[in-house]
């Protein structure tokens, strides 16, 4: 089985910063993307950021120049550095993983538990 335990959420004042992390373990063979999704209440699951293996990124506009998606490969662990907080950023913030497991061809989706992030003076 595969497991994404996420940490770093927190409350912060807007204008700070935050640090998500979400390390991968179990049985992989590969990671094609990594990356993290957001939800509030009242709305639908939204797209942060991923990160393919290869490096390419996207951003959901909102959060584009703000924040910054990064992941080392030989850790499997994706990284979420939120910058200029703002109070619509409030949110339960998931891990993504697209996981290749040991002795599987096809790629499956893997979601952690979510870590709240709310910003609030």
């Amino acid at each position: 089985q595969v497991q994404l335990v996420e940490s770093g959420g927190g409350l912060v004042q807007p204008g700070g910063s935050l640090r998500l992390s979400c390390a991968a373990s179990g049985s992989i063979f590969s990671i094609n993307a990594m990356g993290w999704y957001r939800q509030a209440p009242g709305k639908e699951r939204e797209l942060v950021a991923v990160v393919t293996s290869g490096g390419s990124t996207n951003y959901a506009d909102s959060v584009k120049g703000r924040f910054t998606v990064s992941r080392d490969n030989a850790k499997n662990t994706v990284y979420l550095q939120m910058n200029s907080l703002k109070p619509e950023d409030t949110a339960v913030y998931y891990c993504y993983a697209e996981v290749v497991r040991a002795s599987v061809r096809v790629p499956t989706d893997y979601w952690g538990q979510g870590t709240q992030v709310t910003v609030s003076s």
